[in-house]
């Protein structure tokens, strides 16, 4: 049985892994002869690709815009398959603020992590308003998501980031007409892949057959879940019991609706990809707005994904 290591995305395992946990529940890793554990990133060591460039994972799940920038320094990672096909953030407030529309947000406080990714797409969105995003004050919030609550009690006038199938979901006393939620691909937003599940490209090579096998369960267990999104539920109350079982019945039929693309699984689309790339080097986070043709590869899918 090959042991195999597989890193989350974020500090704690959330519904966007359903497909990972499922097929693990169902045994499909172990027809295959794979042993997975799945962990979390420690971020005192970095983040997901972090540990695949240092070879301290096998497989891990990332945002698709840093696995370009890591591979423009360290061509180490690669992309191996798809997990969502639209963006995730979403910007936020609250009807008290007065804001009623991205190009409010100009002259006011935004709650977010400042990233250059994070600042430039905040900055595209109240442009694309027609908004001043040189009037944007932003508020360093770091990897802490605001809750409409922070908004309504001053901390900012709106946030920049929480996901529409994740932290919007969770409980607030703020009632649901006094809230605004904007998903960013609605707003004017490039069209990305959120989440990709990448291995060393070293790895991939030697063991070509073993990335088969995992991928294919994988997508078994995406499927599963995709068709019955409920059916993960009690996954998460196991796995994140500290989590209200509402969360995970309101969170998995959204997210799920994200992870095929016209019936098909973990195609890595250079529709997504290309323009994507662009954007981040028409903002200055790219230096090589190509370095996406070399990012990835379909060719460990099966049928038509690996077209």
């Amino acid at each position: 049985m090959r042991h195999l290591k597989v890193m989350l995305e974020y500090f704690y395992p959330w519904t966007n892994s359903a497909g990972l946990y499922y097929a693990r529940e169902q045994g499909w890793y172990r027809e295959a002869g794979l042993d997975v554990e799945f962990t979390v990133y420690d971020p005192g060591r970095g983040d997901t690709l972090a540990y695949l460039a240092r070879g301290e994972a096998d497989f891990g799940l990332f945002p698709s815009n840093r696995l370009l920038v890591q591979r423009e320094k360290q061509p180490v990672v690669i992309g191996v398959a798809a997990i969502n096909h639209r963006g995730m953030e979403t910007v936020q407030t609250v009807r008290s603020t007065g804001i009623r529309r991205p190009a409010d947000l100009s002259g006011r406080r935004i709650a977010m992590n400042p990233t250059p990714r994070g600042l430039a797409m905040i900055r595209q969105l109240v442009r694309a308003d027609g908004g001043d995003p040189d009037a944007i004050v932003v508020v360093d919030a770091g990897t802490r998501e605001l809750m409409p609550d922070d908004i309504a009690a001053g901390a900012a006038d709106a946030t920049f980031g929480s996901y529409w199938a994740w932290e919007i979901l969770m409980e607030t006393k703020v009632p649901e007409e006094e809230r605004i939620v904007w998903p960013v691909d609605q707003i004017g937003a490039p069209p990305y892949h959120s989440y990709l599940i990448g291995t060393q490209e070293e790895l991939a090579s030697r063991q070509p057959e073993m990335v088969r096998d995992f991928l294919a369960a994988t997508e078994r267990g995406y499927r599963a879940v995709a068709a019955d999104p409920l059916a993960a539920v009690s996954i998460y109350e196991r796995v994140i019991p500290y989590f209200p079982k509402d969360l995970f019945e309101r969170s998995l039929p959204l997210i799920a609706s994200t992870w095929l693309h016209e019936g098909v699984w973990g195609r890595q689309r250079a529709e997504l990809m290309e323009p994507y790339a662009a954007w981040l080097a028409d903002h200055g986070i790219l230096a090589d707005r190509d370095v996406w043709r070399t990012s990835y590869t379909n060719a460990y899918l099966s049928g038509e994904a690996a077209r």
